[in-house]
């Protein structure tokens, strides 16, 4: 209950469609879930914390691919960030929806974990 709580307000306070800079990991996004892990730290099941945090990082990847909007735009970005050529190309210009490409190998490795952290996204593992 608590995690499907957590889930919507995230969602609330980082919409997919909001073009925003990161701004947002300084602000609200980043102060609820610090207060969520906060409180909700010491469970006895960190599985549904890990998948959270999973949750949040995919959304995350859905922010950005969005945010890139054009396809010439997602191959550089991808290609910057040191995505092979071919799976660039593929994924850039993919049907898919975001949702279903945040999980996609290319975005993975371009805005990996290491990244997010850096950029002020909290992690909700203890």
């Amino acid at each position: 209950m608590a995690a499907r709580c957590s889930k919507a307000r995230s969602a609330k306070s980082h919409p997919r469609t909001c073009l925003r800079a990161l701004r947002i990991f300084n602000g609200a996004l980043k102060r609820y879930l610090t207060g969520w892990r906060g409180y909700f730290g010491f469970c006895e099941t960190p599985s549904v914390l890990q998948r959270l945090d999973e949750w949040v990082r995919r959304r995350t990847r859905c922010f950005f691919w969005k945010q890139w909007r054009r396809g010439s735009t997602r191959l550089r970005e991808l290609l910057a960030r040191g995505v092979d050529r071919n799976l660039a190309v593929q994924t850039a210009g993919s049907p898919h929806n975001a949702w279903r490409l945040s999980n996609s190998p290319a975005l993975q490795r371009a805005l990996t974990n290491r990244l997010l952290r850096s950029l002020g996204l909290p992690t909700l593992n203890i």
